[in-house]
C-alpha cells in the first residue's frame, strides 16, 4: 500500500465530518486508493493528472480528488479535496490555483 498525505483542505473536511458512517466510507475509499491508485477516474483538460473517486452515500454523491506524486523513494497518494458533488470541481479548480 502506498503512503498517503492529506492537504490542509482535505484534513479540515474530514475533521468537520460528523457522520461516522460517511467518515468510515471515506476511510475505506482512501484504503482502496492506497492499494490501487488508478481506481479513480483520471481527469482530463485543466485537471489532467488528477484522479477522482465517486462515493455514493444516503442519496448524495460525494467526490474524493487525489493525485499520485512520484518521489525518489516511491509514489505517494496526495488527497487534495473531498466533498459533495455540487460545485466540487469549481472549488477544486479554485483551490489548485
Amino acid at each position: 500500500m502506498l503512503p498517503v498525505i492529506y492537504t490542509p483542505n482535505a484534513e479540515k473536511y474530514f475533521r468537520k465530518l460528523k457522520d461516522k458512517t460517511l467518515k468510515k466510507i471515506f476511510k475505506e475509499a482512501v484504503k482502496d486508493i492506497r492499494k490501487n491508485p488508478t481506481i479513480g477516474e483520471a481527469k482530463t483538460g485543466d485537471l489532467s493528472g488528477l484522479y477522482s473517486l465517486d462515493i455514493h452515500y444516503n442519496h448524495t454523491n460525494y467526490e474524493l480528488a487525489y493525485w499520485i506524486s512520484k518521489l525518489e523513494n516511491g509514489d505517494v497518494v496526495v488527497i487534495i479535496m473531498a466533498g459533495t458533488r455540487e460545485n466540487f470541481y469549481k472549488e477544486l479548480k479554485r483551490y489548485l490555483k
